[in-house]
């Protein structure tokens, strides 16, 4: 089993039409994980204020945000969620749209270093992002991850 579908669970995918704003995408791209009981709510909340206080830190490049927190602000287990947007939302008014956010629950500094790893191979080439982005089904976007 790779490390990806180790840190991937397939419930933990989904596609959402249309967010309010970005503090709204962030508890929906967020709630599987606290709905499973790999994070707390306390994880939600502490990415908002994190963005809040320093800035949309998580916003990598164009349609791509890695949404996370110190370990310490509420994870109980390793887990990602992936969320993709079908109507992109902006983390600040000059940012760049987003549309696929990826969501990490790290227990520690170091545990989830081979599937950053493979997350930043994957989208050094940005038309990997665009594919995810496009895909139809949750299936065919968990496909791209655990490939």
């Amino acid at each position: 089993m790779n490390s990806m579908s180790s840190m991937l669970k397939r419930e933990n995918v989904q596609i959402v039409e249309k967010v309010f704003d970005w503090q709204e995408s962030v508890h929906v791209a967020v709630q599987p994980l606290v709905d499973q009981g790999y994070v707390e709510y306390a994880y939600l909340e502490g990415i908002i204020q994190n963005a809040i206080e320093y800035g949309p830190y998580f916003v990598i490049c164009p349609d791509l945000a890695l949404l996370h927190a110190r370990p310490d602000q509420g994870v109980i287990k390793r887990q990602l969620a992936v969320t993709v947007l079908r109507e992109p939302v902006r983390f600040k008014e000059e940012g760049p749209d987003v549309r696929l956010l990826v969501t990490l629950a790290a227990t520690d500094a170091d545990g989830h270093i081979e599937v950053m790893r493979q997350l930043a191979t994957m989208f050094g080439e940005p038309e990997n992002i665009t594919k995810i982005c496009e895909a139809q089904t949750a299936d065919e976007i968990y496909g791209y991850f655990v490939a």
